[in-house]
């Protein structure tokens, strides 16, 4: 029944209002190819991008002085244009169904750049209970579950839990954004990630405070492996 309802509410570019093709229910190609993906050179583990011409590959000062617990993160593109719009909206202005759309950005990045990796899990970051009635959803989870669907492999929204609340990281300095989240988060699910390899799902990663807080928690309890995707890179 698509087609009624495509017929009834026709589909338009969330960003420009044009007709959305079928493969991107709510983005015209147009404004898909002003998206500006992550590119080398980026940092081998966190994927943090660096200006200028590096031609081998390098880890970052940051993760060279700290190791992340995650074994590597990647990001579809920087937190601007519109995937920035998109993520505003689903965070903060309950547009859930744009969450599909998103999901296919970060399943074409997850089999680019971990092409070799086959992983059993997808977890998303999670919310304080508290947080979530309010919102009435967890974005991360949105996007984990329709990516689980694209990569064919499980998903496990339970699979970690946020035990104390913490405040928003925006405007928190990089050791602020540790000490908020330290200590804040638990294993759910235990047995579901013991010897899994664990995809990690967020909308945003900044400075990677809390999902290297998430990796450290699931390693500890068990996981084989965690990599990290993000929508976007602050």
């Amino acid at each position: 029944m698509n087609w009624l309802a495509d017929l009834i509410y026709p589909r338009q570019c969330f960003a420009c209002g044009a007709s959305a093709p079928q493969d991107f229910r709510y983005f015209c190609w147009d404004c898909w190819a002003d998206i500006q993906p992550l590119e080398p050179p980026f940092c081998h583990r966190c994927g943090d991008p660096v200006s200028g011409a590096v031609e081998h590959q390098f880890v970052c000062y940051a993760c060279s002085g700290t190791m992340p617990f995650y074994n590597f993160a990647r990001s579809v593109s920087r937190y601007s244009g519109v995937v920035g719009d998109a993520l505003r909206h689903l965070k903060y202005e309950q547009a859930i169904w744009l969450a599909p759309d998103l999901s296919k950005l970060l399943a074409a990045t997850v089999r680019s750049e971990y092409s070799k990796e086959r992983f059993d899990v997808v977890i998303p970051v999670p919310l304080h209970a508290t947080r979530r009635r309010e919102r009435g959803y967890n974005q991360s989870a949105l996007l984990a579950q329709a990516l689980a669907t694209q990569l064919e492999t499980t998903f496990i929204g339970k699979g970690l839990k946020r035990i104390r609340p913490t405040i928003s990281q925006t405007n928190l300095t990089a050791g602020d954004r540790l000490s908020n989240v330290s200590g804040a988060f638990e294993i759910g699910k235990s047995k579901a990630i013991v010897g899994r390899k664990v995809l990690l799902v967020d909308d945003v990663m900044t400075t990677g405070a809390t999902v290297n807080a998430c990796a450290k928690t699931l390693k500890k309890s068990g996981a084989q492996s965690v990599h990290v995707i993000t929508v976007a890179r602050g």
